[in-house]
């Protein structure tokens, strides 16, 4: 039986593990842990870049992995606490963009400022319960190589962006977005889609 199989079986060892690792009433962990767990446990590629004023709330039990080349800038937010952040190679996190996973982005994705991906859902079914109390509920966003997303766009939980696409700036993106296309708007819509056959990006 594996140390975390142990640790998942028994609620107080759990709760103490818990407590060891993550600061009461925040969802950063103990400097300790940035210190000496995160660096040794998580991927970074080579000539990646995370900036000095970058917050990275990185847990060593969800899965953490910076590409080649890749850029974190400063002021980002990234918080692996409760889903997997990857990032691919050749892939720029803007000024002040936060990522709370679980959030996947490809190769040669380019992100603006102040833009928001969240996997993250706190429940709300039960009005007797306090929303800050209730279940989170997570899903997967999936953002493919070469995306350009706009500055202060939000990305909900759940969504996918295909290939190629472009989001526009202050975008609200509640649907999958396929690949070749430019999308807009709150809710976003496509509104252009790249024609192969012309080699021309065409309203739609």
């Amino acid at each position: 039986m594996s140390l975390l199989t142990i640790v998942k079986s028994n609620p107080r060892l759990k709760k103490f593990v818990h407590w060891l690792i993550v600061q009461p009433g925040r969802a950063a962990p103990r400097l300790w842990v940035k210190w000496f767990i995160t660096p040794f446990i998580h991927k970074r590629g080579r000539g990646s870049v995370i900036r000095f004023y970058s917050r990275l709330d990185i847990f060593p039990f969800n899965h953490f992995e910076l590409g080649a080349y890749s850029v974190i800038e400063d002021f980002a937010v990234i918080n692996n606490g409760v889903g997997d952040i990857i990032i691919g190679h050749h892939t720029g996190i803007g000024l002040s963009n936060i990522m709370i996973g679980p959030v996947t982005l490809g190769n040669y994705v380019t992100m603006a400022q102040h833009v928001v991906l969240s996997g993250l859902n706190h429940g709300f079914e039960d009005v007797t319960v306090s929303t800050r109390l209730q279940k989170v509920i997570t899903n997967q966003i999936t953002v493919c190589d070469d995306v350009w997303i706009g500055a202060n766009a939000v990305i909900t939980a759940g969504v996918t962006i295909g290939k190629h696409s472009v989001i526009g700036a202050g975008s609200v993106v509640t649907k999958d977005i396929p690949e070749y296309c430019v999308a807009v708007g709150n809710p976003a819509k496509v509104i252009k889609k790249y024609n192969f056959d012309t080699a021309t990006w065409e309203r739609v």
